[in-house]
């Protein structure tokens, strides 16, 4: 046999190379993957190792919770996770206490879907049994109430409240009209107790009805409970008159260090104290005690004039001018009295004091500029009153749609107003919506119309109390209110 019979051909060489370092290669990769699934292991047993993805989901999550915390500033305590693992959004204790007040106090000035709203906006309120707890409270209550029908609801004024009785009727030349159309503030106390005891809740004309977009009048829902009954209050002439010095009356409202609004009131020795001297400041006062004879926190109406100024401040311009042919005789004691008398330095005092009293749930009406009755002047004459007290008084107190005429006079007889009555077409061109005017005669006295709510109000003065006490018994007993200290009889109107 020839040798060359058992030599390989170079094909087969080829094919046995690549035979032989295939499997090389197989090992390899087997020897790789026991590599890698030994690491694995001690990772997963001896390093505890954890799902990159996870990690970034968490970085994530806190991100986003951080965000939360800038919005609401409130933070989670240090350590605490939620139960997905996240950090969990809480506030403390004190926090929780406060918030919680906050909420009842808006419950009980009626306005149950605040308190709701309140609790429900914060974090972790899913987890807080305590809030949730509540909100299901102001719900059951607010379930039980009624809407209070628009046209039934009475509505009450007051003028300057008497402080000091023995100068008021002191017999001088304005007693007597002291007598007629003023309350003592005894009388005004005895007043709010009475009618917070029998149920009585102050709302806002503005709870009442809404101007809709297109101009239309719309009545709105106030929801109370059974046993409460809404009624409105406003005080007319709230400028402290100069005819009114030394009668026993407060000199005008401030603003304390505090920030409340209260009367300053000069003592017979020149002092100045500072007090409930009159509405605003003795009915601040009572809400805070009775939270619930505000319905959200609403208060009353001051009708305000302008020529002598707005709640004890000369901000007409006639104490800037001091035209002389406009200037009346107290005027002039007044600014000879005042020789440093600022003006500018006066509307910024009265602006604060009204921004003041905005806050607290008080609101303004025009009660004329000029303390007028419409139809006793021509329609030029009350524009140009309408002029004056926008320009004079809206820079101190702010736009108003409330209209209270003065003298309880009105524009109109008691069929609804109509564009061919030339007052009303003006005063609806001045942006007045609401008009009140004074009938004591029934509780309540509305008449809403397509534009506009009139209504009438009852007159809580001495001489109402003197002569007709039974047009006002379901409010306030008289006997019980009344001022021993009030001169009788009351003279007649």
């Amino acid at each position: 046999m020839r040798r060359e019979d058992y030599s390989f051909s170079d094909r087969e060489i080829q094919r046995r190379r690549r035979s032989l370092l295939l499997k090389c290669l197989i090992a390899l990769l087997i020897l790789l993957i026991i590599a890698l699934a030994a690491v694995l292991v001690y990772e997963v047993r001896f390093r505890k190792y954890k799902n990159p993805w996870a990690e970034v989901q968490k970085e994530t999550q806190k991100a986003e919770d951080a965000a939360v915390q800038a919005q609401t500033g409130d933070t989670a305590p240090d350590g605490q996770e939620g139960q997905d693992g996240s950090a969990a959004l809480q506030i403390s204790d004190e926090q929780e206490e406060s918030l919680e007040s906050q909420a009842n106090r808006l419950a009980l000035q009626y306005d149950y879907d605040g308190a709701i709203s309140l609790l429900r906006s914060q974090p972790g309120y899913d987890r807080n049994d305590r809030f949730k707890n509540l909100v299901s409270t102001y719900e059951a209550t607010k379930a039980g109430c009624s809407p209070y029908p628009i046209d039934q609801i009475t509505h009450v004024f007051f003028h300057t409240l008497v402080w000091d009785d023995a100068k008021a009727f002191d017999g001088d030349g304005n007693e007597a009209g002291y007598n007629q159309v003023m309350t003592t503030v005894s009388e005004f106390n005895s007043i709010l107790t009475q009618m917070y005891n029998r149920g009585y809740v102050m709302v806002s004309l503005h709870d009442m009805v809404e101007m809709a977009d297109d101009g239309s009048l719309k009545t709105k829902e106030i929801l109370l409970p059974a046993g409460k009954t809404p009624f409105v209050m406003s005080q007319d002439d709230c400028s402290y008159y100069h005819y009114m010095d030394g009668d026993g009356f407060a000199q005008k409202l401030i603003v304390t260090d505090d920030g409340k609004v209260k009367n300053t009131y000069i003592e017979d020795d020149g002092s100045i104290s500072v007090g409930d001297y009159d509405v605003v400041p003795i009915v601040d006062t009572f809400v805070e005690q009775h939270p619930d004879f505000s319905y959200h926190g609403h208060k009353g109406i001051l009708a305000l004039t302008g020529y002598e100024g707005v709640l004890g401040y000369r901000t007409d311009e006639v104490y800037k001018t001091r035209q002389e042919d406009r200037l009346t005789e107290f005027q002039r004691i007044f600014l000879d009295q005042n020789p440093d008398f600022n003006f500018d330095e006066e509307v910024a005092q009265a602006t604060a004091v009204a921004d003041a009293m905005k806050a607290e749930g008080w609101e303004f009406a025009s009660h004329t500029w000029g303390h007028i009755n419409p139809r006793q002047y021509t329609i030029e004459q009350v524009q140009r009153d309408s002029q004056r007290w926008h320009d004079w008084v809206v820079p101190v107190v702010g736009e108003t749609d409330v209209l209270i005429f003065a003298f309880g006079a009105d524009i109109g007889d008691w069929q609804p107003y109509t564009y061919s009555n030339e007052y009303y077409a003006h005063y609806k061109s001045m942006g007045f919506n609401i008009y009140c005017n004074v009938d004591s005669s029934v509780k309540a006295w509305v008449q809403i119309g397509p534009d506009f709510l009139r209504q009438g109000r009852r007159n809580l003065d001495g001489y109402r109390m003197y002569y007709s006490p039974d047009l006002i018994s379901d409010l306030y007993d008289v006997n019980t209110a009344w001022d021993t200290n009030r001169p009788t009889p009351v003279p007649p109107m």
